[in-house]
């Protein structure tokens, strides 16, 4: 059985928009379906940490370019030749 603590300490962050940027974030996060801007801004934190860099989308460019001409690449006719 796993027990996980739902009670995480939190830290108060203040920040500053300009006044259109505010606006924009209250308009989103209602319209999103979030209960707070707050809620709203974690999500966001949440969804950016999957979110690739420029650079790693170039170096995985980089190195599947040398795989194929490297003929290390697989020629597939389905989807399920590739799992």
């Amino acid at each position: 059985m796993q027990i996980i603590n739902h009670n995480k300490m939190r830290q108060v962050i203040s920040l500053s928009f300009p006044e259109n940027i505010a606006r924009d974030a209250k308009t989103l996060s209602r319209k999103r379906g979030y209960l707070s801007i707050s809620k709203y801004i974690q999500n966001l934190v949440e969804m950016d940490k999957d979110i690739i860099s420029e650079q790693t989308l170039i170096k995985s460019i980089q190195q599947s370019r040398k795989e194929y001409k490297e003929s290390k690449t697989t020629v597939a006719k389905s989807m399920a030749d590739l799992l």
